[in-house]
């Protein structure tokens, strides 16, 4: 159950408009929801200020549905991530009257209608093209709980001068995520640019000895530049939420 649902609960109780019996019923499902197969943190949108999220991978396509049909009985908006086509063709014909959108550049799907985008900036730079479907589950997952997202994209450093260009872009946002496999040595040039903090999310992108993506993650964790927060290997939704605690 979202805050303001509870808010809205509680005032109706407060004005006589409910009794307390029906406002105990109306929060039945604090502080979970057992399916069985699942146990819905139903409470955590009071407590951390965002929904819990599904993630698909592991899930049949019939637990999805349930899981996203009994929180989107309580909530304005959840998320499924790591959504193929498949999941949102089967949520989309499965919750009659939602708004079910897919993301497919970030497979994540929206299920309800997402706040405007009112705190920012974030901004999402990434080293190489290859970087950039981690990078958009970042992005999105920022844009759609509610923070104002900007992308800068291929500026690797391999060819520093491209992110030098943009210090201008750099210097204005009030969260930088950089995402970069390979050696995974943009963040701490970034790092080193501006004064905002930098989410590093190293990828699996690269040759053997990246070792999909260990070699990124320790030459992140060893940066020399202060103020570099590093998020596990492909963790594109960890940063993207990680960003949006800090704009708040």
């Amino acid at each position: 159950m979202d805050r303001e649902r509870v808010e809205a609960l509680l005032r109706d109780l407060k004005a006589g408009k409910l009794t307390v019996g029906e406002a105990m019923d109306g929060l039945r499902a604090l502080p979970y929801e057992d399916l069985g197969f699942a146990k819905l943190d139903s409470h955590r949108d009071l407590r951390r200020g965002f929904p819990e999220v599904i993630l698909c991978l592991g899930k049949s396509p019939e637990r999805i549905v349930e899981i996203a049909r009994r929180m989107s009985e309580s909530h304005r908006l959840v998320l499924a991530t790591r959504a193929s086509r498949e999941i949102y063709e089967r949520l989309e014909s499965s919750l009659d009257g939602k708004r079910v959108t897919y993301h497919e550049k970030a497979s994540i799907v929206s299920i309800g209608v997402p706040p405007k985008a009112a705190r920012g900036s974030v901004l999402v730079v990434t080293a190489g093209t290859s970087d950039i479907p981690v990078a958009e589950e970042a992005g999105v997952t920022a844009e759609l709980m509610g923070s104002r997202v900007t992308r800068l994209y291929d500026v690797g450093v391999a060819g520093v001068h491209r992110v030098l260009d943009r210090r201008d872009l750099l210097q204005k946002a009030k969260v930088i995520i950089v995402v970069a496999g390979m050696e995974g040595a943009l963040p701490s040039v970034v790092a080193g640019l501006v004064q905002a903090p930098v989410i590093a999310v190293p990828t699996s992108v690269g040759y053997g000895a990246s070792f999909d993506g260990m070699a990124a993650l320790l030459g992140m964790m060893n940066s020399c530049a202060p103020g570099v927060a590093v998020v596990n290997i492909d963790n594109g939704f960890g940063a993207g939420y990680l960003a949006t605690m800090m704009n708040r």
